[in-house]
């Protein structure tokens, strides 16, 4: 997966559409390969991102849990201590 992909799902505050518009343009980045299309395949390039986003919001927000909501700060500052394990910065 995407590295820059970010887990939506059961944070407080909760998710937001361009959150989730982000997450989906990394996807179709990834998958298409390119970072940013030519013209002659930026109309799909965007469809699939406004579709992909569309999806995934109904996904997420279909999803049912019992876990207390995780805080943003917390989890990005958990990321950031194993990365500074990981790579020693």
């Amino acid at each position: 997966m995407c590295r820059n992909i970010k887990t939506l799902f059961n944070f407080d505050p909760p998710v937001t559409s361009e959150e989730i518009r982000a997450a989906s343009r990394q996807f179709v980045r990834k998958i298409g390969g390119f970072n940013k299309p030519s013209k002659a395949n930026e109309p799909a390039f965007l469809t699939a991102v406004e579709e992909i986003a569309e999806i995934s919001s109904r996904y997420i927000h279909s999803l049912k849990t019992n876990a207390p909501p995780k805080n943003r700060e917390e989890e990005a500052s958990k990321a950031k201590a194993r990365t500074a394990a990981r790579f020693g910065n």
